[in-house]
């Protein structure tokens, strides 16, 4: 999903002093060090080494880690947000717990979604060192939402225990954890926070975390908002498909050693659910109506949206949707369509559709 976010001057400044941030950190770490301890990570964290001792050893495997992963968690979680942003327009969340965080890069992204809000943000983590950074990061070139942050040690699991708030967001931490303490986790923010945001990595073993922990959310009252259009069960067969998308992220010189890439960027596939105990729209919106009764904007009517990349063809665009009414559907966009086709060409991977109408559009 090459998600456009709400506010895309805003999110492209945000990220931009993320990267900025993250390339001082890195100034007087050896190139060949950060990129051996990135190495070393990625290996320990998919099951190839050892993992009796502590996996951010010191504060250059923070750092190093922090360099090559948070600009593309910065990028999913701030594809996720602004999705979901787009189906609560006017709704602004007061305040923002991340669970296991670390260095932070889901609270640069609701930065990058809400910019210069009051919010109140805290970040929850077991690693000292990752929230030791993060808080640096944050400190130093962050906006001034983030360097009133508050950055805590918390166990990830069950018995963690969460003040009531707007936002809260878990981002490739699911699979860290076990079936008990995902449940915890999942229990607790559905009990505490008015909108949950997970977002796993693009897999099937991804997806079918959320599928569970979306199962969970609903079971505890709340509703779907993105990227589903219905909160009914997922209609992809488990093990034959899954529900991902992708995000772009730049690349820098540390990803470039690792991966040996030449490409200056790369697409970071990623799965996510918004739920939410926000209103849920209307079968008629009435466009007077600026705010429900509580004050809070309503939520915009359920539309379908793309669950594949499109399939141009010669006269014609396929869609493959994911309905309101909670089915799976292909729709052919010909030229017969007309201003439709024209939209259809330029609707991506993860788009709504149709897509919403351009501001002064008949």
């Amino acid at each position: 999903m090459y998600a456009s976010p709400s506010h895309p001057a805003e999110a492209a400044s945000v990220g931009d002093g993320l990267r900025a941030g993250l390339a001082h950190l890195l100034d007087g770490l050896p190139p060949r060090q950060a990129a051996r301890a990135v190495e070393r990570l990625i290996a320990t964290y998919r099951g190839r080494t050892p993992t009796d001792a502590p996996v951010l050893r010191d504060r250059s495997d923070v750092t190093a880690y922090a360099a090559y992963r948070m600009p593309a968690t910065f990028e999913a979680v701030n594809s996720a947000l602004a999705a979901f942003r787009a189906s609560v327009p006017g709704w602004e969340p007061e305040s923002h717990t991340d669970i296991g965080g670390g260095t932070g890069a889901a609270i640069w992204a609701a930065e990058a979604n809400w910019p210069g809000g009051n919010r109140r943000t805290t970040v929850l983590d077991w690693a000292e060192p990752a929230l030791a950074l993060g808080r640096e990061l944050a400190g130093s070139a962050g906006p001034a939402g983030l360097r009133a942050a508050e950055w805590r040690r918390a166990v990830i699991g069950d018995g963690l225990r969460l003040p009531e708030t707007g936002l809260v967001t878990v981002s490739y931490v699911l699979g860290e954890l076990t079936g008990a303490d995902r449940a915890a986790v999942i229990g607790e923010a559905a009990r505490a926070a008015r909108t949950v945001v997970l977002v796993e990595p693009g897999t099937p073993e991804g997806h079918l975390r959320l599928r569970e922990a979306r199962e969970r959310l609903t079971a505890a009252g709340l509703r779907i908002a993105a990227p589903c259009p219905h909160s009914a069960a997922c209609p992809m067969e488990p093990g034959r498909d899954w529900c991902h998308f992708a995000a772009r992220v730049g690349r820098s010189a540390l990803h470039r050693r690792v991966k040996g890439g030449s490409l200056p960027y790369e697409d970071e596939k990623f799965a996510y659910v918004a739920a939410t105990r926000l209103p849920a729209p209307a079968p008629a919106p009435d466009a007077d109506a600026d705010a429900d009764a509580d004050g809070e904007a309503p939520a915009g009517p359920a539309v379908p949206r793309v669950v594949r990349h499109p399939q141009i063809r010669k006269g014609q665009v396929l869609l493959d949707l994911c309905t309101p009414e909670g089915t799976l559907r292909r729709e052919t966009v010909t030229k017969r369509h007309g201003a439709d086709y024209r939209r259809a060409r330029d609707t991506a991977w993860g788009d709504t559709w149709p897509p919403p109408a351009a501001p002064g559009a008949d």
